[in-house]
């Protein structure tokens, strides 16, 4: 009898948070052809409004602390020596990363972000910036693909694209965002923003190998279960 509550109450719980958290900026995205427009007018306009990151607050330093211990911690456990961070935004807490050892490739659909990552970190060998759209493809191939706070913002069809993407540019990890507690995804039109559960339908993502937990405790702990999940993309089928 316990377990039949606690099921039907997750499943309710679930039902509500898939259809409460839903943003979607109606006059931003009437207004954009394609996502490479959504996002260029979401950083020209700083719509995630952080007065810190152009990234949004989730790559805020504050918020940013806990995780970046844990993936300097993965990568040395996994032995990786590329990543390919897609998104990479404005490079704002990604900057902190331990790199020793490791070819960082980052890619974001943003031109001006990438003109100006370029220029600001032409000394460094070891960084490589790029214009690159997940969901058109063309991506390199490299230990590791970090995919933090992308897909919540895509409809599931671009969804779909960017994991067939990934898989197509065969590197051998993904690391990216779910919300492990969600039951129910719901579609959205790209450029707006809700949870999602990888291991939920329409993904069905099998157990992860690993799940980082950013322990977040913003909007009095309602995403809480919000994960990084690492996934072999060969375990990944679309």
């Amino acid at each position: 009898m316990v377990n039949r509550f606690r099921y039907y109450y997750r499943k309710l719980k679930g039902d509500i948070q898939a259809n409460r958290y839903i943003y979607s900026p109606k006059d931003l995205l009437s207004n954009a052809d394609n996502s490479n427009d959504v996002f260029n007018q979401i950083y020209s306009k700083n719509t995630w409004g952080s007065t810190e990151s152009s990234s949004g607050r989730g790559s805020e330093i504050q918020h940013t602390k806990t995780l970046l211990k844990k993936l300097n911690r993965l990568i040395k456990d996994l032995g990786l020596k590329s990543i390919l961070d897609a998104p990479c935004g404005d490079f704002n807490w990604m900057k902190h990363l331990d790199r020793t050892g490791i070819s960082y490739i980052g890619v974001d659909i943003v031109n001006d972000l990438i003109d100006s990552l370029n220029a600001k970190y032409a000394h460094d060998s070891k960084l490589t910036f790029q214009i690159g759209d997940i969901i058109a493809g063309g991506l390199p191939e490299v230990d590791l693909i970090f995919c933090r706070d992308c897909l919540v913002h895509f409809s599931f069809e671009n969804i779909q694209q960017a994991l067939s993407n990934f898989k197509k540019s065969r590197s051998k990890y993904l690391l990216t965002t779910t919300y492990t507690d969600r039951l129910v995804n719901r579609d959205i039109q790209t450029g707006g923003w809700r949870p999602i559960n990888l291991e939920m339908a329409p993904f069905n993502f099998p157990k992860p190998v690993k799940i980082v937990h950013e322990n977040n405790l913003d909007d009095q702990g309602m995403y809480f279960d919000k994960c990084m999940a690492l996934w072999k993309l060969s375990d990944i089928h679309i």
